[in-house]
């Protein structure tokens, strides 16, 4: 880490900007309509249950910052569960995230996402399959069920398991549609396929496929780009937040421990 008589001071503002990008909490140019809530039905193929472990990378308002990640995905009986947690060095942790709900014939059916921040009450987002609605304790918003959705944890794994399902079809130019749910509001997000990288993990050079999610037209939000790796099950081995100013947060993979669910 870069030393710097600075961070202490600076060290909660530089924070809130880690937040929201290790959250994947891009800022929305405005929330999706049901008109403009598509249902696509797709073949998915979840991976294994495993922890994976990321060291992380960033440079934020010209400080650089390092930490590390556990991502712990669980895959059993119809159900799954994702539960994050983010620390950066010296601070200590500063996010945690969870989804959990059902597994059924679009992929991840979400039941409850949690975000909590460093330093903030947790919010929660509501998927109530009774009602068929989508709820959020951070604002009035609602939108309806269709099938799916997904929130800003889920997604990573509904794309990965779209992926697995479709390997043959996620080539170079392919472009995936997805309604997200975060902690206030929900919006279509695009992922389009650039193409195979090879990428440095702790594990060594791997073979991964470049997927790259772009703000809606207009909003100057946000970047993200992801590398699955398909001899990995999948699994993200790399994962890249970049804002408009050129700070960016980047997550490598360091270790994967596939474990059975107990």
């Amino acid at each position: 880490m870069q030393t710097s008589n600075a961070f202490p001071r600076n060290a909660q503002q530089l924070m809130c900007a880690l937040l929201l990008a290790a959250a994947g909490a891009f800022t929305a140019a405005g929330a999706a309509s049901p008109a403009e809530h598509p249902v696509v039905k797709r073949k998915v193929s979840l991976p294994p249950s495993a922890e994976l472990h990321y060291n992380i990378e960033a440079k934020q308002r010209g400080l650089e910052v390092t930490g590390e990640a556990l991502v712990k995905w669980n895959n059993a009986n119809n159900k799954y569960s994702v539960n994050a947690e983010t620390r950066a060095m010296l601070i200590g942790k500063i996010l945690e995230a969870s989804s959990e709900g059902d597994i059924d014939s679009y992929g991840l059916a979400p039941g409850r996402f949690v975000d909590k921040r460093f330093r903030r009450e947790p919010s929660t987002t509501t998927f109530n399959r009774e009602l068929n609605t989508i709820n959020f304790t951070q604002s009035a918003e609602n939108y309806p069920l269709k099938g799916g959705e997904q929130d800003r944890t889920s997604i990573i794994w509904q794309l990965i398991a779209v992926a697995r399902g479709n390997a043959d079809k996620f080539t170079s130019g392919s472009e995936w549609l997805f309604f997200v749910a975060g902690p206030r509001d929900a919006e279509q997000w695009s992922f389009k396929v650039i193409g195979r990288e090879k990428i440095r993990t702790g594990q060594g050079d791997v073979n991964a496929v470049h997927v790259f999610r772009a703000p809606p037209p207009g909003d100057q939000g946000q970047k993200l780009d992801i590398w699955l790796a398909p001899s990995s099950d999948w699994y993200p081995v790399r994962l890249r937040f970049t804002d408009p100013d050129g700070d960016f947060i980047e997550q490598t993979l360091d270790s994967v421990n596939k474990k059975p669910v107990k």
